[in-house]
């Protein structure tokens, strides 16, 4: 902190396996790829999403290994805009530093909005599987989010000091939760051939040819893996961060990946019939399996469910905390408008509650595209992925940059990449921008107003803002964090 230039304002109250559970609960491998898995579904089918989710992790191994070394260098809530800020080149720090925080912002934002909306809609789905006559209009299941919502608000503001206790036990409940769904579609559920599952290729979403929807589908995996930097917005808040956060975030890929791994063919093999899946009421296709795997009751259906509820609910709680972290760092920074009322820290909870109320405002206004979209779900996590791997891009290309060019300047790092951080940090940046490209599309053509994809549209109208804001404002108010870092 004395390094960059910054006064410890939150008490840090995390430790090493506590911010660990933390970062494993909000990247909720396992619960991505049973509640969010619709997409990999339609675009590439059984054999099409297991496949996806290898090369993504092999990308996301190495961006999230990047992203763990620079945390250790610079250990600050502020997360990527910080960094690009430390290791771009002078003439250009402050503008891709000021660009990287509202894309981070952006995708952190949209991010807590799309888990939301997933515990919100799995729980009104609940009510379908109790009450079969049950229609679930989506201004019901719009009501559903915003419930949790208030449930989130009334952590992250009064229940803070209990996040490291909460986390621990949902890691726990994250651990068993894995096995009890993993074993009972193990033993119960029927089981398609092998050669269905990892040769199988469809194309349900009407692309043109199967590599093609191959690329689209692969957000389902994608989406799985992101957000273990999750641990670097709550760096301020941890005892030693610079080992504590790179360690956990890393730990956390090793667990949620091999986990999710493990899952991810499990509930590939316990699906005998992708359209029917895909066509359960519910829509949500894990309801279909368990249905299968369980048909003489519901029991099993909620109890199973209910566990990657309450994973979920959690999940956003801590998302919240971190969302609200970035914004609040980035305003400390000058790089919001009312920056000055963002960054209030309130001195009774430490904890910035304007920046908390901001980001569930965010998830509120977003949480609205249901009432008119059917589509609400896959725009709301398109925006969070394009702006998120873009983020990872700039601050990633920032560090080669940094690395070429005067590697010496680079503070020392207490867990460092080595010989090996140039190559992993290039491959990490074109992954990152290749997984950008993806995220933008629809989820199946041809593409009509239900099913239009309306992440590119608000990605482009918040860049367009930020522009303007930075010409009007961010330019003779922002310098940067690298500022205060050479006034040392």
């Amino acid at each position: 902190m004395t390094r960059m230039g910054k006064r410890q304002e939150m008490r840090r109250v995390f430790r090493q396996f506590s911010i660990l559970s933390f970062t494993c609960v909000i990247m909720a491998t396992w619960e991505f790829l049973l509640t969010a898995n619709t997409q990999g579904l339609v675009d590439g089918g059984l054999a099409g999403l297991f496949w996806s989710y290898l090369w993504t992790i092999v990308g996301f191994g190495l961006i999230i290994a990047s992203m763990a070394e620079m945390a250790s260098i610079a250990p600050t809530s502020g997360g990527q805009y910080h960094w690009v800020s430390e290791f771009a080149p002078a003439k250009y720090q402050k503008f891709l530093s000021y660009t990287t925080g509202w894309l981070s912002s952006m995708s952190y934002q949209a991010g807590n909005a799309s888990g939301f909306f997933l515990a919100g809609t799995v729980i009104q789905c609940l009510a379908m599987v109790n009450y079969p006559s049950y229609t679930a209009p989506n201004w019901q299941s719009t009501l559903c989010v915003l419930a949790v919502v208030v449930v989130s608000a009334v952590f992250n503001i009064w229940g803070s000091w209990c996040f490291p206790i909460l986390n621990n036990i949902s890691m726990v409940l994250h651990i068993t939760g894995f096995v009890a769904v993993v074993v009972t579609l193990w033993v119960l559920a029927p089981h398609p051939p092998a050669s269905e599952v990892f040769l199988h290729f469809t194309n349900a979403g009407g692309w043109s040819t199967i590599p093609l929807s191959l690329m689209v589908g692969q957000i389902s995996a994608i989406a799985s893996l992101g957000c273990s930097d999750a641990a670097a917005h709550m760096s301020e808040e941890v005892s030693d961060a610079g080992l504590s956060v790179p360690r956990s975030m890393m730990w956390t890929f090793y667990i949620n990946g091999g986990t999710g791994l493990i899952f991810l063919v499990s509930i590939l093999f316990a699906i005998p019939s992708v359209d029917d899946a895909l066509n359960d009421p519910t829509g949500y296709p894990f309801f279909y399996m368990f249905q299968v795997a369980m048909p003489d009751t519901n029991v099993g259906t909620k109890i199973l469910t209910v566990i990657a509820v309450w994973c979920l609910m959690v999940g956003n709680v801590s998302f919240t905390a971190s969302c609200a972290r970035q914004a609040w760092s980035f305003a400390r920074d000058k790089g919001l408008p009312f920056s000055g009322w963002i960054s209030k820290m309130n001195p009774r909870v430490h904890v910035p509650v304007n920046a908390t109320l901001l980001t569930l405002a965010c998830t509120v206004l977003l949480s609205l595209i249901n009432l008119g979209s059917n589509a609400a779900f896959n725009a709301i996590l398109s925006l969070q992925l394009s702006s998120l791997m873009a983020s990872y891009a700039i601050c990633i290309s920032c560090i080669v940059y940094r690395k070429i060019r005067d590697p010496a300047s680079i503070p020392k790092a207490r867990w460092s990449l080595g010989k090996l951080g140039l190559p992993i940090n290039i491959i990490a940046m074109c992954y990152s921008v290749f997984a950008c490209f993806w995220t933008f599309w629809p989820n199946s053509t041809p593409v009509d107003v239900e099913s239009f994809n309306w992440a590119p549209v608000i990605f482009m109208a918040v860049i367009i803002v930020a522009m303007i804001t930075y010409i009007v404002q961010g330019r003779h108010v922002y310098d940067g964090p690298v500022a205060l870092v050479k006034k040392l």
